[in-house]
């Protein structure tokens, strides 16, 4: 594939960083996954302004240009010959001495990744799929709230307790807060549907502020579904009519069936996609 480093397009066999780089001495650095349609960057503008708002808590000199990125997009699914892809768009916080600065990062190194956009899973979106609870808690942010940022050992090691629950292939794992609360998936954030209200985790358990998931809420109150962030158990998912998660790339997807690290399944509702699910994701698709 080819890629972008600091606006240069090179091959990925060729594309190095420093291992003086803060990014990868110290995890200093923030992403943003987004995918295209038609070409265009979905949501771009929220996604440029996340990053730029975490750079500037972490002292990163940075201002991403919303025309530049389109521009560097439209090479760089040219260059790869796609017409539409899934993009991360990296900003690292750049070469600096050994050892903890005292000052901001003024050179931060800027990688966009491309690939293309995995097949797409009707089956998933007409059936639904599955959660599977985890042991594992989601780490409390370092700041008051979380970046989305290199440091991401939490999630790896929750894909990998996932791995060993043999009845969850192809489920998205959920973690808990420390206290318990109903927090995240490993890739997605998650919503779930009781008497007409649509309900999601608190920021303040400790989950990313995801573009999709503000956008999903924007797209609800326009229609005239109530809201309310909160937070919420694992019995509040498993008494709930409808469940889905959110990201980016899959857009809504619905779950219909919920397992506990025992092998407990519950089915969400009456285990097939929900009327307000499936009404959410049309209003979705009409954004696009």
């Amino acid at each position: 594939m080819i890629i972008s480093i600091n606006g240069k397009l090179m091959d990925e066999q060729q594309a190095v960083v420093s291992v003086y780089d803060h990014g990868f001495l110290y995890g200093l650095g923030l992403f943003e996954t987004f995918r295209t349609y038609n070409k265009v960057p979905f949501l771009l503008p929220e996604h440029l302004e996340r990053l730029a708002e975490g750079c500037k808590e972490l002292g990163i000199v940075y201002e991403p240009d919303l025309d530049r990125v389109q521009k560097l997009v439209n090479e760089l699914l040219a260059a790869n010959e796609l017409q539409d892809a899934y993009i991360r768009y990296s900003v690292s916080a750049g070469v600096e001495a050994l050892g903890l600065p005292s000052g901001d990062y003024g050179q931060p190194t800027e990688i966009i990744y491309i690939k293309a956009l995995p097949p797409r899973d009707t089956k998933t979106y007409e059936e639904g799929k599955s959660v599977q609870l985890l042991k594992l808690p989601r780490n409390t942010p370092e700041g008051l709230y979380r970046f989305k940022s290199f440091h991401y050992m939490n999630n790896i090691l929750a894909k990998r307790e996932l791995a060993l629950y043999p009845w969850a292939a192809g489920a998205e794992g959920l973690m808990m807060s420390e206290e318990g609360y109903v927090a995240e998936g490993i890739v997605s954030n998650i919503f779930f549907i009781k008497d007409g209200t649509i309900y999601t985790p608190s920021l303040d358990t400790g989950i990313l502020a995801g573009i999709t998931r503000a956008h999903v809420l924007r797209i609800a109150q326009k229609g005239q579904f109530p809201t309310q962030d909160g937070l919420y158990r694992w019995e509040d998912l498993a008494d709930a009519d409808e469940v889905f998660l959110v990201n980016s790339i899959q857009e809504i997807v619905p779950v219909t069936k919920l397992y506990t690290p025992s092998g407990q399944a519950t089915s969400v509702g009456t285990g097939a996609v929900g009327p307000i699910t499936r009404k959410l994701r049309q209003w979705y698709n009409e954004y696009l």
